[in-house]
Formats: C-alpha cells, sequence, structure tokens
C-alpha cells in the first residue's frame, strides 16, 4: 500500500531553535537527516505497530501506533515542537497527517516513501532481534490465505469463492480509500503490540522542552 500525499504549504516555517523547516508537508530522508542533526526540537512520531517498532527504528522517534494516535490527537495537534511522522511507506502517516492537520497541528511534516525511504538511503536506525513482520506483509499473506483457502474450498462448496471475492473488494476499497481495516485489526493482535504505547510518558516527553 503506498500513499499519496499532497503538498499543502509553499512558505518556509522556523523551528523554535532557528533552524530552516521545510516548506512543505513532504520532506525527503536527506531532508530529515538534516533536521535531525541541526534541530534537536524535531520530534519523530513513528505510528506503526509496536511490534515493528521494535524491530527497527529510527533513532530518538516516539512510537504512537495509529489507533492511539486516533484517540490523542489533540494531544498531538497540541504539540509546540515540529513533527515528522513515519511509517513503514506512508500509508499510515498520511493518514495521521490527516488527522493531526484536521485537528490544527502546525510544523508538520511527512517522511516520503516513510522507513523504507530511509533505510534505502543507509540512514541509521536502531534494530532487535524481533521476529515481527511489517504489517503490510501480514495483510499480503493473510489475504492471500483467506483467497487461496476460498478458491479451494469452492472446489466442494462453490459458493465459497465468494470469500476470496470479499477480500479482492476489501483490498480494492483499501487502495481508493487509503485506509487498511485488516492492518488495523491485525494491529490490535497481541504480537503486534510489541512492548505498548505508554501514551502518558510519550506525551510528557514530547512536551519537554517546550
Amino acid at each position: 500500500m503506498t500513499a499519496t500525499t499532497t503538498t499543502t504549504s509553499t512558505t518556509s516555517a522556523t523551528s523554535t531553535t532557528g533552524t530552516a523547516l521545510p516548506g512543505t508537508d513532504v520532506i525527503s530522508a536527506s531532508q530529515l537527516r538534516q533536521l535531525i542533526l541541526e534541530d534537536p526540537a524535531i520530534r519523530i512520531l513513528d505510528v506503526r505497530s509496536g511490534g515493528e517498532f521494535d524491530g527497527v527504528h529510527i533513532p530518538g522517534s516516539y512510537n504512537v501506533p495509529l489507533d492511539t494516535l486516533a484517540e490523542h490527537t489533540r494531544d498531538l495537534a497540541d504539540l509546540e515542537h515540529p513533527v515528522v511522522l513515519v511509517c513503514k511507506s506512508g500509508a499510515r502517516a498520511g493518514q495521521a497527517h490527516g488527522k493531526l492537520t484536521d485537528a490544527g497541528k502546525q510544523r508538520l511534516h511527512l517522511l516520503d516513501g516513510g522507513l523504507d525511504s530511509w533505510l534505502a538511503a543507509d540512514g541509521e536506525v536502531v534494530r532487535s532481534d524481533s521476529s515481527t513482520w511489517a504489517m503490510d506483509r501480514q495483510v499480503r499473506f493473510v489475504a492471500g490465505s483467506i483467497s487461496l483457502v476460498g478458491i479451494l474450498a469452492s472446489l466442494v462448496v462453490p459458493k465459497a469463492k465468494w470469500l476470496a471475492g470479499g477480500v479482492a473488494a476489501g483490498l480494492t476499497f483499501s487502495a481508493v480509500s487509503n485506509t487498511c481495516a485488516m492492518g488495523n485489526a491485525l494491529g490490535k493482535l497481541p504480537y503486534n503490540r510489541g512492548r505498548g504505547c505508554d501514551i502518558d510518558s510519550v506525551l510528557a516527553e514530547l512536551r519537554a522542552g517546550s
């Protein structure tokens, strides 16, 4: 799943330390690397599941899974610091961007291509021995498995073919709406929760130095 993000600003902004921020909402991996070097006030929010975050993440980033972010949009929108949103490829971060923008968050940026682009640019990451698959890989596996079962079952029960059809329809809707109900459901499973997100502690750290 990929995200299509519209640039919403054409003027430059300035961070609390005086660093010039990009004039667009979408920033590249090289721009993020420069911001990290120049401005310690930059806050990186990783909206992937806890399990994905535990496996690999950008140093200094904070894990706020998308469903948790949706429940605390106002608190996060009130942060004074500039924020960069990250997920695996940009889709979930794009959804988070929309929620925070609607809530009035200023100085909000989205990493173009997500963690995939950061890794491709040889960006520094923190890794663990977590075996949790990336969410898009989990979705492909589950969707493919359900479709295969539906096709095989249809050899005995013809109507079972509609199971595969339902999955196909769901994936089509996911692409059109830039959402993923299956991914959201999988993200709630225990193995995707990782160590969990203590949102109160995260908010306290994000606000530090305001």
